[in-house]
């Protein structure tokens, strides 16, 4: 007889690291001020944070968060659909859909059961998702559920190629309901999707287009996203946003025409069986919404930190693949040689994220770095000094770049 059970007995890969003092994952931060962190004891410059505008320590959105949470307790305890609904909920709604340019919006408790729950509820019986292959997992999860709950089925297409989505879109039947779906700015690689090409591909085949902006908003177009850095606001279809990185806060977001959003907030399971979001966290994303609002200059330095980290990292010699944003891997390739990098860079008081499969392809292994509108010069050269001195000694940048002389 078959015990569920069994395949965890053969999990080991996991405790292995942990017994070689390697194992990255899980690692509990004593105390952070976004840029930087005590690790393990010593202070670290955080790289590796989605904190893009740095304004989870912002005095505005603590108080506000605090300020909410003296009037309204640690929890809404119900659904939206019953008892979960509070005016900042609805406040939200409304501030969310104008700053991306949409009708309406509805907010969810997480940016992944935005996902989730929105996909569910459109991809149907006779219905395609067509995903590029580097979407997020909660993209994925959706078409999952989507097929088990009501049979809608899942396609791929090649990362950020175009002819790729064209090539799955006109091998399907006009009679099929067709959502494309794809991330604004893709959170492992840095890059941006090529939206015009897609939005009009899109047209041709009569599908719609949802972007995933998780890493988008507040990052693109002074925070509002893809679509309005494309100037393609009125052509996509659905705007997805989350409030886990420059929103300072957690929840997620999904903003379209009233009655696809109406129909949404109807039928995401993701949505009506979840509780709402406490009044603190939906009251400090208005926060950090006002001050992005308010505050443009944050999103010029974010960009500018970015600039100056890539053009470090490539005197340096390191491979970032194809990001454009402030979001930076270095790729690194081999599992193994990618924590040991993580671990000497912890030594050289830098905090960065590794990535290994399965999270991403074998041999794709990287180090994902990403930067804030409150990193300094100073913050940011500690951080190249480290990638140097780790790069050299694990032969990760060519040993040229190593010694070069700092200018």
């Amino acid at each position: 007889m078959k015990d569920i059970f069994e395949k965890t007995r053969h999990f080991t890969r996991a405790k292995e690291a942990m017994e070689m003092g390697v194992y990255p994952f899980f690692q509990p931060l004593q105390d952070s001020d976004a840029t930087t962190a005590t690790f393990r004891g010593k202070e670290v410059v955080m790289i590796g944070s989605n904190n893009y505008l740095g304004l989870t320590t912002d005095p505005r959105v603590k108080k506000a968060a605090m300020d909410a949470l003296e009037k309204f307790g640690t929890s809404c305890t119900g659904s939206r659909f019953l008892n979960g609904t509070l005016e900042f909920h609805l406040e939200l709604d409304r501030r969310l859909a104008k700053f991306v340019g949409k009708e309406a919006a509805i907010v969810f408790s997480t940016g992944y059961q935005t996902n989730v729950g929105t996909i569910q509820a459109i991809v149907q019986r006779n219905d395609v998702a067509i995903v590029d292959k580097d979407d997020h997992a909660s993209i994925v999860d959706g078409c999952f559920m989507a097929r088990g709950m009501s049979q809608g089925e899942m396609k791929r297409f090649k990362h950020n190629d175009p002819d790729s989505l064209e090539d799955v879109l006109s091998r399907l039947p006009n009679d099929v309901g067709k959502l494309v779906v794809v991330d604004g700015v893709y959170s492992m690689g840095g890059d941006i999707a090529p939206l015009p090409e897609l939005v009009e591909i899109c047209k041709r085949y009569g599908a719609r287009i949802m972007v995933d902006d998780a890493h988008s908003i507040g990052v693109l177009a002074n925070g509002h996203g893809t679509a309005w850095h494309f100037g393609l606001t009125d052509e996509v279809d659905l705007i997805m946003g989350t409030f886990s990185k420059s929103l300072a806060s957690i929840g997620g977001f999904i903003a379209g025409d009233e009655p696809t959003i109406h129909y949404i907030q109807h039928f995401a399971r993701a949505f009506a069986f979840s509780a709402s979001l406490p009044a603190s966290n939906a009251a400090a994303a208005l926060a950090a919404l006002d001050i992005i609002e308010n505050e443009p200059e944050r999103v010029q330095r974010l960009w500018d930190n970015a600039e100056y980290m890539r053009a470090g990292l490539k005197r340096l010699g390191y491979d970032t693949g194809n990001s454009n944003t402030p979001v930076i891997p270095l790729i690194v390739h081999d599992d193994y040689r990618t924590i040991l990098a993580w671990h000497a860079l912890i030594e050289e008081g830098v905090y960065t994220n590794p990535v290994v499969s399965p999270g991403v392809p074998p041999g794709g292994a990287l180090l994902r770095t990403s930067y804030m509108a409150t990193h300094t010069i100073e913050h940011l050269d500690r951080a190249l000094k480290a990638l140097k001195i780790v790069g050299h000694n694990l032969d990760l940048i060519p040993e040229a770049a190593a010694f070069q002389t700092e200018t």
